[in-house]
């Protein structure tokens, strides 16, 4: 396991900053996602992640919510990009990913400041949320961040519509790779996503993720400092497609850690849409967490039930003092 930072040496040799040229010059015929616009996000064109040429932060902070291997004692430094490259109609975070206007623009001596303030405050990685349609801008601020001083672990916290290209941009660069894997059927994914090749890319994507930073490795006092981390969202209706998820997940490694999350409820446009109109049941949540098992994985997130309680107790005790 990497002592440091992955993307330290890339640093050093001058190949991050390489890499942020290369990015930076593909907004111009943008294909930095699946998508695949085509528009020149350079000079104000915009496509479907409606990001021109700097990137959008709704938020940053220091988070809790967020698996025990991510948070520590200060928390995880989250960084909420606006807009997305998805177009989920359950999103929870609407207000962000489809906002009725755009939210403050970021230039790269921004958003490295946004990371060295997170760090100073006792971040113990920087989280990149919702990445995936501003890659280019965080290679492009990176470099400036390293040289005063970042030196966390990065989180890339996306929603599992990734570019195999971009992805390759980023080996050596990222340390901890958190995708969704949201949908299995690509009729499904048209409907909810908007994407049918979903399923495709984000099997593509989730096994590149594995191949450039492998299973999940703790240091240790427990906390996450390089590997893969997968989330599946349990929708009701097995729309979420659990069992074939876990399959894939588990040909992958079997020690891949996995978070079945159980908290679907009905946001953005899902209230109007039956099948997903209702909150996911217990019932639901107690079979797809045994596909997983079934499936042979066996690091999974305990954050349901008792478990839940611990986390909250434990991280209660923290804030206390």
């Amino acid at each position: 396991m990497a002592s440091t930072p992955r993307y330290l040496s890339l640093f050093g040799s001058g190949e991050l900053a390489r890499r942020a040229e290369q990015a930076v010059a593909r907004l111009s015929e943008c294909r930095m996602c699946p998508r695949d616009c085509a528009v020149d996000r350079m000079h104000g064109e915009l496509g479907v992640c409606r990001t021109g040429r700097h990137a959008q932060v709704a938020s940053w902070n220091l988070h809790f919510g967020e698996e025990a291997p991510l948070v520590g004692k200060m928390g995880s430094g989250t960084i909420f990009f606006a807009q997305c490259n998805l177009n989920c109609v359950f999103c929870q975070n609407w207000d962000i990913s489809h906002p009725d206007e755009e939210f403050p623009v970021a230039d790269p001596e921004r958003l490295a400041q946004i990371m060295l303030d997170l760090q100073a405050e006792g971040a113990a990685n920087i989280n990149f949320v919702s990445p995936s349609h501003v890659v280019a801008q965080i290679l492009e601020a990176l470099p400036i961040a390293v040289e005063r001083g970042l030196a966390v672990p990065l989180v890339y916290n996306s929603g599992g519509y990734d570019s195999l290209e971009t992805l390759r941009l980023l080996d050596g660069v990222v340390d901890i790779y958190m995708p969704d894997a949201k949908f299995w059927d690509p009729q499904v994914a048209r409907k909810l996503c908007g994407a049918k090749d979903y399923p495709e890319r984000a099997r593509e994507a989730i096994a590149e993720m594995h191949r450039q930073v492998g299973d999940l490795r703790l240091d240790g006092t427990g906390m996450a400092r390089e590997g893969l981390l997968v989330r599946h969202l349990v929708m009701p209706e097995g729309l979420s497609g659990t069992a074939e998820w876990m399959r894939f997940i588990a040909g992958l490694s079997k020690d891949t850690y996995v978070n079945v999350m159980e908290q679907y409820r009905p946001c953005g446009k899902a209230c109007a849409m039956p099948g997903i109109d209702r909150a996911v049941r217990a019932k639901e949540c107690r079979e797809a967490r045994q596909m997983a098992l079934d499936a042979g994985l066996t690091r999974l997130d305990e954050r349901c039930g008792d478990a839940a309680k611990k986390l909250l107790e434990r991280l209660m005790n923290i804030e206390g003092g």
